[in-house]
């Protein structure tokens, strides 16, 4: 079976090219673009295609789509950081939206038979009442972020090219996902940096934003599972969550991340050094609260999951001690 995945050079796709080669034999190819940073793929070096271009340059998404007869899609490239949504908003559309288009185009002029996975997110649901929690997929879209906008754009796009021509597309709205090589610049990755920074005596401080704030969190391995049973039961054209049903306080998330470093709570650290609020880092408007509901997800594909959040923060802790953050 031959499989694209576009951002495959990213977190998420590092892992789920991994999983594709290692657990189900797939030829898998990736698009990366020219100079792209390919330090997450090289344990894959030599095992997977990689093709350049950029899904924003619609001539090159053509070219690579008539060139190799792809059974499945999966869209996981873009421009996928909240706050820096805020600073690039037309960048941000550009990429996620004008992208997804020229995927979509492309698989229905030469691969229409392939099976595309729309990658959403969490952020869609956006602004969420109590009384809605747990998030099911009927839930109204109330998005707070141009990040947030332009997924729900994304995710439409799905449904409209399904309805419209056919294609055999699958929406996905995943909630947070942590494990090794997620980005510098979000929450986690940036608690373990820091008091990593503290441990070794560069700095004496943490920062941070939002504590109060809840989030659902998957481990990455599970998620790369999850994408793959998508595309092997879910119905064409429709939308999924894909999530935990835990809800975790960024302040207890915080304390897992000390503890596990120092050894100590937060009131135990605070007795040695500081925690400070970066107004920076609080975004213009936050979600105060983010549960899913996966039932749809698990009763249609049989989705179990195997690891937890403590076990991705210690594959985290691990990762970015290895590379002397």
């Amino acid at each position: 079976m031959k499989v694209l995945i576009t951002g495959i050079s990213g977190f998420v796709g590092s892992h789920l090219a991994e999983y594709l080669v290692d657990e189900k034999n797939c030829e898998v190819f990736g698009l990366v673009r020219h100079r792209s940073n390919l330090e997450n793929l090289k344990n894959l070096k030599g095992k997977i295609s990689l093709i350049e271009g950029n899904i924003v340059d619609s001539h090159s998404v053509d070219r690579m789509m008539k060139e190799v007869s792809f059974d499945k899609v999966f869209h996981l490239a873009g421009q996928c950081c909240v706050p820096y949504s805020w600073l690039v908003p037309q960048e941000t559309f550009n990429v996620n939206v004008n992208g997804t288009i020229n995927i979509l185009e492309a698989v229905k002029k030469y691969a229409s038979t392939a099976i595309v996975l729309i990658v959403g997110t969490s952020e869609e649901y956006g602004l969420v009442k109590e009384d809605e929690i747990p998030i099911k997929e009927t839930n109204q879209l109330r998005p707070v972020s141009p990040y947030g906008v332009s997924k729900v754009a994304e995710d439409l796009l799905g449904w409209q090219y399904f309805k419209s021509f056919g294609l055999r597309t699958v929406r996905s709205r995943a909630f947070n996902h942590e494990g090794p090589r997620r980005g510098k610049e979000f929450v986690i990755s940036q608690f373990i940096q820091q008091a990593l920074n503290v441990k070794s005596g560069k700095s004496n401080e943490i920062k941070v934003g939002n504590l109060e704030a809840v989030r659902d969190f998957t481990n990455v391995k599970d998620i790369v599972k999850a994408y793959w049973l998508a595309t092997e039961k879910c119905e064409y054209g429709e939308v999924y969550n894909i999530c935990s049903g835990i809800g975790w306080r960024i302040r207890d998330v915080l304390d897992m991340v000390i503890r596990f470093i120092f050894g100590l709570s937060i009131e135990g650290y605070l007795e040695k050094y500081v925690l400070t609020v970066d107004m920076e880092r609080v975004r213009p408007s936050d979600v105060p609260i983010a549960i899913g509901d996966c039932s749809k997800f698990i009763e249609k594909t049989g989705w179990e999951r195997e690891y937890g959040l403590p076990c991705a923060i210690e594959d985290m802790i691990e990762y970015f001690e290895s590379i002397n953050v």
